[in-house]
């Protein structure tokens, strides 16, 4: 009865509510790429890699765009709250869906305890007769009550927050081209060199190898974007949705990203000691570089809504995890109970254990133990997007053989999966051999292969009464088929 019950499951949000509209996807979508990253980490990739971080952000930007058709081929075919830890299930088998979905809740579970720190670091810089802790603890309360209503309240904060970031990139970018365009009239006029710092000191000062250095930070910087597959299962209509979002990917990436990191690197030099220092970061210097009176106030805001966007959406994305792997049997069933708002309250409140943690590190001032946590948060969007691409590459074949028409596909299959599947496994080895991130692809697979024994464990005892589609095959092609059409 549990293998039937597990096999037949292929919608896991069933019990959840289709309460987000077509705009709150499309924000939920940009707010997933655009995180602080963009406006305070890309500094230390650029100082890194020089002008050459632009390759750096196209190569994921183009990892990224290869994974969301390969996630978006599935997802369209099947919505489902699990999203690629119910196709690893799969594609792969129960040991790996249960792997890759506990691998992602720990990195943005650990996340979230990072993003209160700096959303409270930030309130006490402005208002510091609050210790830092207490605003952490505001912010936490305040978001774990917004993903305990229905889940249209989380759809319309993450429709502000999104448009936040969205009006001050745009008017960084507009700014930037003028000031490269030598029509901005104010600021420091040997900033204002058109491109000169983009070859200055050359376009790749530190080598070749800087540049898949720098890729982890760029990687850790666009991991959200699959979040709007997750989101998806709870529209009216998924497929449309997914679709949507997956063709608009690109052009966020080149826009947001590509375009924000080639107007830094044409005015400001890549070894300014500035872009290094957390406390300022890309947008800050560049803006301060131009004459922006209090740009740092004016950046650390958009910061806090990005912070807090990426806490509501991780606290978001965490629950509706735990509510599939529990349909599953892949963790407790009371992450499945749902509240009289159609919200899985448990895995709400479980999944902000490690905020807490964080608000009692920064409480005792031993914060920096934290920060050992969080490098096990270091490789882990590769290893996701790697069982994604895996994922993808079995049930693609698996419906091709049993004759499955799939509206909506990746290109060049399988090449282009193989050559993701390939590039990914040498990021990681390039990293170990440069030694850089050594700690953090330690540390993260010291994490997954634990993760994995019990994955193992769980589809060897058969835990929580759960079972793998795939010793289901037939009624694995019913359920696929069904649910699309």
């Amino acid at each position: 009865m549990a293998e039937n019950q597990h096999a037949s499951e292929p919608d896991s949000s069933q019990g959840l509510k289709n309460g987000l509209k077509s705009r709150h996807l499309t924000m939920i979508s940009i707010a997933g790429v655009i995180g602080g990253a963009l406006f305070v980490g890309s500094g230390n990739v650029i100082y890194n890699a020089g002008p050459a971080a632009l390759i750096a952000y196209t190569l994921g930007g183009l990892l990224v765009l290869f994974i969301m058709r390969m996630l978006g081929e599935m997802a369209v075919l099947n919505p489902d709250s699990g999203s690629f830890s119910t196709y690893a299930d799969r594609g792969i088998g129960r040991w790996a869906g249960f792997s890759i979905g506990w691998l992602y809740w720990s990195f943005w579970t650990l996340l979230m305890g990072w993003e209160a720190f700096v959303a409270g670091k930030i309130l006490n810089s402005w208002f510091p007769f609050i210790p830092i802790w207490g605003y952490m603890l505001f912010v936490i309360v305040a978001l774990v009550w917004i993903n305990l209503r229905d889940v249209k309240n989380y759809g319309e904060f993450e429709f502000w927050f999104a448009l936040i970031k969205v009006i001050a990139i745009v008017l960084f970018l507009v700014v930037g081209s003028l000031a490269i365009m030598h029509l901005w009239p104010w600021g420091d006029a040997t900033m204002l060199g058109g491109v000169t710092y983009l070859t200055a000191e050359g376009f790749m000062p530190n080598g070749f190898s800087s540049i898949i250095t720098a890729l982890l930070g760029v990687m850790f910087a666009y991991m959200g974007a699959e979040i709007v597959t997750v989101a998806a299962a709870e529209t009216k209509d998924p497929a449309k949705e997914i679709r949507k979002a997956s063709n608009s990917i690109v052009w966020r990436i080149i826009l947001f990203y590509v375009g924000s990191m080639l107007i830094t690197v044409c005015l400001i030099p890549h070894n300014n000691p500035l872009l290094k220092d957390p406390t300022w970061g890309t947008y800050s210097v560049t803006l301060t570089a131009l004459g922006i009176p209090e740009a740092r106030h004016i950046v650390n805001f958009v910061v806090l809504t990005s912070v807090c966007s990426c806490f509501n959406s991780a606290l978001y994305t965490c629950s509706r995890m735990m509510y599939s792997l529990s349909k599953r049997g892949d963790a407790p069933k009371s992450f499945a109970f749902t509240n009289r708002n159609n919200s899985p309250w448990v895995g709400v409140i479980f999944s902000s254990l490690f905020s807490i943690v964080a608000v009692y590190f920064t409480a005792t001032e031993s914060m920096n133990i934290y920060d050992v946590l969080m490098l096990a948060t270091g490789t882990v969007s590769l290893y996701v997007y790697l069982a994604i691409a895996i994922s993808q590459l079995k049930l693609r074949k698996k419906l091709e053989a049993e004759g499955v028409d799939i509206p909506f596909k990746m290109w060049l299959f399988p090449w282009l999966t193989y050559l993701v599947i390939i590039f990914i496994i040498g990021a990681l080895i390039t990293m170990v051999i440069e030694g850089t991130y050594l700690k953090e692809v330690a540390y993260t697979s010291v994490l997954a292969l634990f993760i994995v024994g019990l994955g193992i464990c769980a589809q060897k005892f058969n835990w929580g009464g759960g079972k793998s589609a795939n010793n289901k095959t037939a009624q694995n092609k019913i359920n696929i088929t069904d649910n699309h059409y």
